[in-house]
């Protein structure tokens, strides 16, 4: 039986959420989190997803890069976050661009191979030696109240802030490297769940790639053990082991600026009060529990999940699958391909050849295969298609989504020494074990407005001096997913600072 008013009301109960429900109840807070689906977690989860197959895939979002020490330290949150000894692949022709992280080199070799000379490898160098200064000198304030731009400009210092913040990124990538696949390696993170040119003045390719670069310091993306499920599992189970109350099946339909929630569960429509509502969904979400209107946004990926009976052959002689596949594995991500991607979709066309990338998760975690499947070489393969905005969707979701996804698999067969398909596990039922997501099923499976992963388009990390940067127009309500300023990706940054605004700051 729940009580009628608790110190905080929680609506949403994705790993934001739970950050933010774990803060309060330490701190003594009576914390109600409300989850429409049957389990939380959002879009961290971990599922089985084709039947009788024994593999745990990171269903929506699969890598960590933003979620701070700092949070799972406080929390004591028992995740390994595996890091991955190679950055990247790119295949081009016969060869390809290896980035390993344990082997300069090898990946000097690997450039010299692919652009003829040192010239762009020197320019990488010195272009992420840059990202790493601003990754260590931003991440820090992430879980601080907002600095406002000039204190921010004068952090990171001048270069940066001129090549980063105020010059659209595909300028700059230009004017740095010379070599057209090292500029998409490059750009891609500009990219990633953001439909932009990037050398559009809006820089809101800058944003998304600045939140790309800069995760917990280091900008690392790592590979959580046993799956994104273990992240918000481990949070979940800190929540309720401090005191928080967890309802799942419990779908808010209303939001009241005094507190007042109005949630409906299988028993029926109840209400609660909260002294503060942390609102755990995207804007356009709340603005309509609170009757009001906001434009949704639009999502702009394809989402495709595998798990693979064997790798697919390389036309690569002198990089072996698992290097390439344990890193990101970048498919037709060429400055110019992704600027035709871009234009054929802003017409609204699925792009001819669509750029995407892929991974495999079971390389550096095997945990997430059943015995039998790993004992055969089984693998997992997620891909995240880029330039596929939620428009080209609407009018036929299905047909759209067997299109695109037909022209991603004919895009990678491209750069592979055989289909893919070829190298597809069968469930027990004989079905191939694939499916595709858009940013429509999104918006229809996971209740995202438009499917944008990040709830909307993604902010500077910096705005008015002393407040969290998750405010709303109500005293009582705040955003704390990742909607709100500097939220996006796997981080708990909002739950985090949601909490804090609530305790003061302490």
């Amino acid at each position: 039986m729940l009580r009628s008013r608790y110190d905080a009301v929680i609506v949403g109960g994705g790993h934001n959420g739970l950050v933010a429900a774990a803060y309060l109840s330490r701190a003594g807070r009576r914390v109600l989190v409300l989850e429409r689906l049957d389990h939380v977690g959002g879009l961290a989860v971990s599922a089985r997803a084709f039947p009788g197959v024994d593999a745990r895939l990171s269903r929506y979002s699969y890598l960590v890069s933003l979620l701070p020490s700092k949070v799972v330290k406080d929390l004591g949150l028992a995740v390994e976050l595996r890091r991955r000894r190679y950055a990247s692949y790119t295949p081009v022709g016969g060869t390809g661009l290896l980035v390993d992280n344990d082997d300069a080199g090898r990946t000097a070799a690997s450039f010299e191979r692919v652009t003829g000379g040192t010239a762009d490898l020197r320019a990488w160098r010195r272009f992420y030696a840059m990202t790493a200064e601003v990754a260590a000198k931003v991440a820090p304030t992430l879980l601080e109240p907002l600095a406002d731009r000039t204190a921010m400009r004068d952090l990171v210092g001048r270069e940066a802030w001129r090549e980063l913040f105020e010059r659209p990124v595909g300028q700059v990538v230009d004017e740095r490297f010379a070599d057209d696949t090292v500029r998409g390696v490059v750009l891609t993170d500009a990219l990633i769940g953001t439909f932009a040119d990037p050398c559009d003045e809006s820089l809101l390719a800058n944003r998304c790639f600045l939140y790309h670069v800069i995760g917990d310091g280091t900008g690392d993306w790592n590979v959580p053990v046993g799956g994104m499920g273990a992240v918000s599992g481990g949070l979940a189970d800190l929540a309720r082991a401090a005191g928080a109350e967890i309802a799942t099946g419990a779908e808010a339909v209303a939001i009241d600026p005094s507190g007042e929630v109005v949630f409906r569960d299988a028993a029926g429509e109840h209400t609660v009060s909260g002294e503060r509502v942390l609102a755990n969904v995207p804007p356009a979400v709340l603005a309509r529990l609170l009757g009001a209107g906001e434009p949704a946004p639009e999502g702009a990926q394809l989402k495709v999940n595998m798990v693979l009976s064997r790798l697919p052959r390389l036309k690569d002689p002198d990089v072996e699958p698992v290097a390439a596949f344990s890193g990101t594995f970048h498919i037709n991500e060429g400055r110019d391909q992704l600027a035709r991607a871009h234009a054929e979709a802003a017409r609204g066309e699925i792009p001819a050849l669509p750029p995407a990338e892929v991974y495999c998760h079971s390389l550096t975690d095997p945990s997430i295969l059943g015995p039998d499947l790993r004992a055969a070489g089984a693998q997992t393969m997620t891909l995240f298609g880029l330039h596929m905005p939620a428009r080209l969707f609407r009018e036929d979701p299905a047909g759209s989504r067997e299109r695109a996804l037909r022209a991603t698999l004919a895009s990678m067969d491209a750069v592979l020494a055989e289909p893919i398909e070829d190298c597809l596990l069968r469930a027990p039922d004989g079905s191939l074990c694939l499916e595709a997501r858009t940013p429509v099923d999104l918006e229809n499976e996971a209740g995202l407005p438009g499917g944008h992963i990040f709830h909307r388009d993604l902010s500077w990390p910096f705005g008015e001096p002393g407040t969290w940067g998750v405010e709303t127009g109500h005293e009582r309500i705040l955003l704390c997913g990742a909607g709100a300023r500097r939220g996006g990706g796997v981080s708990g940054i909002p739950g985090h600072n949601a909490a804090m605004a609530v305790l003061g700051g302490s």
